[in-house]
């Protein structure tokens, strides 16, 4: 700290007294100072921030406009405001454009839905059609493949009878009595016949021909499929008859006539 002294260097000079002193050592913690920036720096400063502003104001201005118009689809954090006010000049404000996030796409969301839906539906289709195909397989094996024809009194076997062959059997019962397919096959004959009045015939898948005769009608047409159990006609008391009955008859591969109840009993049947 400079002090004026006495030419002998000893002491500091009488003519300098306290408050002198005082205002020296108050002019040297001055001259540590900073000094003040001039007026022409603090212009350039100014017109810096300025010019910075208005290119942030401009930036935001052509992001915000190319968000609006894009087809992209997007969907900005910030508005026209809130952009401007990311340009701070200094301190820890962040600078650039405003953060942008794409928008989900929920027209591909919906389709992936719908695709999984689509796809489940699917699968559900398959396994209640496999059930189905399953539940008729488990059906048709356990369906009986040779049936009764009709209900009623046996009254009249295979053989001689009357000095004359009797080639079927005969089963007694009231006028309408619902007569049935013995056995799954196709129709190859249904109508009038000498004889019988009406008859129905049906051939099996082994050519074993089967034949209804006396109805009192039938329900059948030729080329028909029927199925063992299927109501075909109805009894009666037509044709050379001594009363209602189903007269059937049991042809081997078209031809050979055979006694119908010991066939029926050879599939389970029995009169």
């Amino acid at each position: 700290m400079a002090r004026y002294r006495s030419p002998g260097g000893q002491a500091p000079s009488p003519e300098l007294d306290d408050d002198a002193l005082d205002g020296a050592v108050v002019r040297v913690r001055g001259a540590h100072r900073l000094p003040a920036p001039s007026s022409a720096l603090r212009g350039r400063v100014v017109v810096a921030a300025v010019a910075a502003g208005a290119f942030a104001a401009a930036a935001a201005g052509q992001t915000l406009h190319a968000v609006q118009t894009s087809d992209a689809g997007v969907t900005p954090l910030a508005n026209a405001e809130d952009a401007s006010a990311s340009f701070a000049v200094g301190g820890d404000a962040p600078t650039g454009a405003p953060e942008i996030l794409p928008a989900a796409n929920f027209t591909d969301a919906s389709a992936e839905v719908q695709r999984l839906t689509d796809s489940e539906n699917v699968t559900m289709a398959r396994q209640a059609r496999d059930a189905e195909a399953a539940r008729a397989a488990a059906e048709e094996a356990a369906r009986p493949k040779t049936c009764l024809p009709a209900k009623g009194t046996y009254t009249s076997g295979f053989g001689a009878r009357w000095g004359t062959s009797h080639y079927g059997i005969d089963i007694a019962n009231s006028i309408g009595t619902p007569i049935y397919a013995a056995s799954d096959g196709t129709v190859i004959e249904a109508g009038p016949a000498s004889g019988f009045g009406l008859w129905v015939k049906i051939q099996l898948d082994d050519g074993t021909v089967q034949v209804y005769g006396h109805m009192n009608s039938y329900s059948v047409r030729e080329g028909q499929k029927v199925k063992c159990g299927q109501k075909i006609a109805e009894i009666g008391n037509r044709g050379q008859s001594t009363g209602p009955h189903l007269h059937f008859e049991v042809w081997l591969n078209g031809t050979k006539k055979v006694d119908p109840r010991t066939w029926l009993a050879a599939r389970g049947v029995y009169l």
